[in-house]
């Protein structure tokens, strides 16, 4: 880890991978995609809901600003797979209130997360969730408390209702940073991917906390800091003392 201590007042974690200890794409993406299209089985195929899912997250993905995630998402996913919105959304939501919870099961609880998180709270940081907005705020609440760290007071967490960009578009974290009113040198982001080191390019501070999914090339920015949740709280303490 680098022997920088600057200033600063917000932090912004990642989720998966970083606070909750699993890979999105390779561990839980398949049996979350198995499990909700089989939920949804007597509206929609379901290969024709995991194209739909698709062809909507590609949607968030190319979001201009102008509409918040949900909104491209929808306008893109119902239309896809055929079915109103007003008969499909309430077995969805079903699906995330009953069924969702059973896949904690592919994933693994970080004891240290909720220590850095207490640590963050403690010494007066403004914490924001900082999610990909890709899912809905309940499915992102199950997986806050699968790692153990739901009860905090956010400033934010980000979900696909209240964002307006994903990640790896740096005006995801512009749009946090605006909402915090807190310069992008006052702010460090902790995350696992070349996603979330992409905010240096802002002049944010970043910590790679390395995961499974964590595949850095030669045009990621170098993360300003780099090593475990642990080191993490003990930077914070660091610069607290």
């Amino acid at each position: 880890m680098l022997d920088i201590i600057p200033s600063f007042k917000a932090i912004l974690f990642d989720l998966d991978g970083t606070l909750l200890d699993h890979n999105m794409m390779e561990d839980f993406l398949p049996p979350y995609l198995a499990a909700l299209s089989a939920s949804v089985a007597r509206y929609v195929p379901p290969q024709r809901l995991v194209e739909g899912i698709m062809a909507g997250s590609a949607a968030i993905t190319a979001n201009d600003g102008t509409r918040t995630n949900e909104e491209v998402f929808a306008e893109t996913f119902y239309p896809y797979v055929g079915v109103p919105r007003e008969d499909l959304e309430p077995a969805i939501m079903n699906f995330y209130i009953h069924d969702f919870p059973q896949l904690q099961r592919y994933t693994r609880r970080k004891l240290e997360a909720r220590r850095v998180m207490q640590t963050a709270f403690d010494l007066g940081y403004d914490v924001v969730i900082a999610t990909n907005p890709y899912f809905p705020a309940i499915a992102v609440q199950h997986r806050l408390t699968w790692a153990g760290v739901e009860d905090f007071p956010y400033h934010k967490v980000t979900t696909y209702e209240n964002s307006h960009f994903a990640k790896p578009d740096v005006r995801y974290f512009e749009e946090i940073l605006c909402e915090l009113d807190c310069p992008s040198e006052a702010a460090l982001v902790v995350g696992d991917e070349t996603m979330d080191m992409v905010a240096a390019q802002l002049g944010c501070l970043t910590f790679l906390v390395t995961s499974s999914a964590t595949q850095l090339d030669d045009s990621t920015p170098p993360p300003t800091y780099q090593g475990t949740l642990a080191d993490v709280a003990a930077l914070l303490l660091r610069i607290k003392m």
